[in-house]
């Protein structure tokens, strides 16, 4: 390879989930959706097209925003219903050997303690090759299932998640990595002078510690995290190896929030190089570029013809029940939003029928795989860098075998993504490039 290729990640939209149903390629996905068997055969795919990592999205509540009610978001089986994702990560590390599993868990609804045990145990039962999606939840109805009467205000949730991630790299390295001696003479398995505790005081959370098992293989979780938001940004920039992000306004803007990550990671002593982001985008691949268009203006005219569909979602995320507009009525300024910041901010100003053909046109790359990766070459040369994080709400295994079997043998032919997995755990493998 000449430069340095780049790195393709996997999207778990909406989690451990019902994926496409009563659709032409669902297979039994309406019924068979709580097997980890879709899940098991995306893992195997992606390793075998060199993928990165995989992220299992996830979120604790049924939601009511649009239209205050479940009604639709039940009916369409949109953002519901969801299983926890951390009971998958195992079994999709176990048929694998490479690729990295990345479940999501919210510093909203765990104590330090019981998720840096978790993480611990699947990092050990993977061999190195688990992470953590960070996320502080956006959506009251989250809260209330934990008995609060909704979120904190959206940057103190991230002041939260500043002192979370503390006490739990604290808990992670509470055994020191050599104090397991297994010294049979002595009948001493580990030395407890290697064994600490962290006794951490905080605004927010306290633990005595150690945790009760040793460093996992990686140390530390290989860590993930996305938040567009200037205080969002700024955590990503501190803690994360991978930031993953929307495209907003094209490779420009690309370019402009992966130098602003970069600089954030740096004024925070980090190497810039450890904090890679990810653009998030839908390829739509077919056998020629003229299948592909005419799939990709399909979908368009899907979308276009079933709004509710895009707006539960637009709801859900901002917080605002986008039914009190209109499809063609212009949302205010001074909308404002105590969910996700970035996706509302995006809005202001469209009306919901834009809004979701904005979204539907972010980012396209359609056409043949060639055609694709000549596109995918193109715009990550003009940004600098580091990957792209493929997602597909209606996952099913044609769109799987479209991506692992078509768009990225097409990318490694051309020296764009890696030929092999060069290490065994995964934050080296991130880092490598």
């Amino acid at each position: 390879m000449g430069a340095d290729p780049f790195h393709l990640v996997w999207f778990g939209a909406d989690g451990f989930s019902v994926k496409s149903w009563a659709t032409t390629w669902a297979g039994r996905g309406g019924t068979d959706w709580t097997s980890p068997q879709l899940w098991i055969d995306l893992a195997r795919a992606l390793e075998r097209a060199k993928f990165d990592f995989i992220i299992i999205e996830d979120s604790s509540y049924v939601p009511d925003t649009y239209g205050g009610s479940f009604e639709a978001y039940v009916k369409s089986a949109t953002a519901t219903p969801k299983m926890d994702p951390t009971v998958l990560a195992p079994l999709m590390s176990f048929f694998t050997e490479k690729i990295g599993i990345v479940p999501t868990l919210s510093v909203s609804e765990y104590h330090p303690y019981l998720l840096a045990r978790k993480i611990n145990t699947l990092d050990h039962m993977s061999r190195g090759r688990t992470g953590w999606n960070i996320v502080t939840g956006s959506n009251d109805a989250g809260a209330q299932n934990f008995g609060y009467p909704g979120h904190r205000q959206h940057d103190e949730r991230y002041d939260v998640a500043d002192e979370f991630f503390d006490l739990a790299c604290r808990l992670w390295t509470s055994w020191e990595p050599d104090a397991v001696v297994l010294d049979e003479e002595t009948q001493t398995w580990a030395d407890h002078t290697k064994v600490h505790t962290v006794d951490f005081e905080g605004r927010y959370f306290s633990s005595r510690g150690p945790l009760n098992a040793p460093q996992s293989p990686q140390g530390l979780p290989t860590f993930v995290q996305a938040g567009g938001s200037p205080r969002g940004k700024r955590f990503g920039a501190r803690a994360a190896n991978a930031v993953i992000c929307g495209v907003e306004g094209g490779p420009e803007a690309m370019k402009a929030f992966r130098d602003d990550v970069r600089r954030l990671a740096a004024e925070q002593g980090r190497n810039p190089d450890d904090a890679k982001v990810l653009f998030l985008v839908s390829p739509v691949v077919s056998e020629t570029d003229a299948e592909a268009r005419d799939k990709r203006e399909r979908q368009k005219a899907f979308a276009l013809e079933h709004p509710e569909l895009s707006l539960l979602h637009f709801s859900r995320h901002s917080m605002i029940d986008f039914s009190q507009w209109g499809l063609d009525e212009v949302i205010p300024e001074g909308t404002t939003t105590n969910g996700h910041q970035q996706s509302m901010a995006q809005a202001i100003g469209k009306t919901p029928r834009q809004v979701i053909a904005h979204g539907l046109g972010a980012m396209e790359f359609v056409g043949s795989p060639d055609t694709v990766s000549a596109q995918m070459d193109e715009v990550m040369q003009e940004v600098g860098g580091d990957g792209f994080l493929i997602a597909n709400r209606d996952l099913n295994r044609r769109y799987i075998s479209e991506i692992a079997d078509g768009l990225a043998p097409a990318l490694r032919k051309r020296g764009l993504t890696r030929q092999e997995y060069s290490f065994d755990q995964f934050r080296d493998n991130l880092l490598e490039f």
